[in-house]
């Protein structure tokens, strides 16, 4: 249990992303009066698709590289991502005045890769299984001295993620029950220690797609499990495709997290439209999940009065989002 991320680690990431992650409000999603009144619970959106790369990364990319030091800097950061988090190392480090180097699958939807681009960043392109991810990323840190920020198994990073937890307790001290996306488990890591450490009767719950149900299988197992990259490549939620979770996010999954769900593509492309359509947010695919959780599984969930879904990005592939809103 020493080697998970404490509230006070949380608490200094939240000094250091403040200024540069936005802190993002809690939008409740539109209850009918009368359910209102029959007692039916309230759903509140933590709207990370609101950060200036629209998605939470930003907070774990800049906590992790705001921490090196000023010869680390110097030399540069590497990473490798699908998109989201790649996007926010470029953001960070062109914010603090550093190189970055982003490797990314060849099969990342353009609106992100252009983002990076337009960032300074460079890209280098890859296939889309982690293994070629991370041996690239760590190829290329041992050969230019770049300083690795990885995606999610990483204590700075998970610290980072760990501050949109710290803010949805301050500002719902009462929060019953937490909705998380789980891709390699950064988010629900942090989260989850920041929820728990703060308001440890709340229930903090994982949410990922059915075609990609790594984490539920490794709760299960009660170590990390494996799928295949063409198993993960199936779901459209692709900011979810990792294959694995990191180990030290699995950690504080076993810690802190009291229960999984799986969502089906229809029910997150239904959660996409109904978030854009009553909440007037805009959420890809993976950042609609935890939503879907609440609206299509309420009976797999702890019961509460309040509950609050991570929506965890907003960079949707604009021809998807059009077919999702017909």
């Amino acid at each position: 249990m020493s080697d998970l991320v404490s509230l006070p680690e949380i608490e200094r990431a939240a000094e250091r992303i403040a200024g540069v992650a936005v802190r993002t409000p809690l939008v409740p999603f539109p209850r009918d009066p009368a359910a209102a009144a029959a007692g039916e619970p309230a759903l509140l959106l933590k709207a990370e698709s609101l950060q200036p790369i629209g998605a939470f990364k930003v907070r774990g990319a800049y906590a992790a590289i705001s921490a090196l030091s000023p010869a680390e800097r110097e030399r540069g950061v590497v990473t490798h991502s699908s998109g989201n988090h790649a996007q926010a190392v470029a953001y960070a480090a062109r914010a603090l005045g550093i190189k970055a180097v982003l490797v990314m699958p060849h099969t990342t939807p353009g609106v992100k890769v252009d983002a990076c681009i337009a960032l300074g960043a460079e890209v280098v392109y890859v296939e889309p299984t982690s293994q070629a991810r991370a041996e690239t990323a760590g190829k290329l840190a041992d050969a230019h001295g770049f300083a690795m920020i990885p995606p999610y198994d990483d204590a700075r990073v998970i610290a980072g993620q760990g501050t949109a937890g710290l803010e949805i307790v301050q500002d719902l001290p009462d929060v019953d029950v937490v909705l998380v996306p789980i891709s390699g488990g950064g988010l629900i890591a942090g989260i989850s220690a920041a929820v728990k450490a703060l308001r440890p009767e709340a229930a903090v719950i994982g949410v990922e797609p059915e075609l990609a149900a790594d984490a539920r299988d490794s709760m299960a197992a009660g170590r990390p499990v494996a799928w295949g990259a063409e198993e993960t490549g199936r779901t459209v939620a692709d900011a979810l495709r990792v294959q694995q979770v990191g180990d030290l996010p699995f950690a504080h999954m076993r810690a802190h997290v009291d229960g999984i769900v799986t969502v089906t593509e229809d029910e997150i492309r239904t959660s996409m439209r109904r978030l854009a359509r009553e909440a007037r947010l805009v959420s890809e695919p993976g950042g609609a999940v935890a939503t879907a959780a609440f609206l299509h599984h309420r009976d797999e969930l702890p019961r509460g009065r309040t509950y609050v879904s991570i929506l965890s990005g907003g960079n949707v592939d604009p021809v998807l989002f059009r077919d999702v809103l017909k």
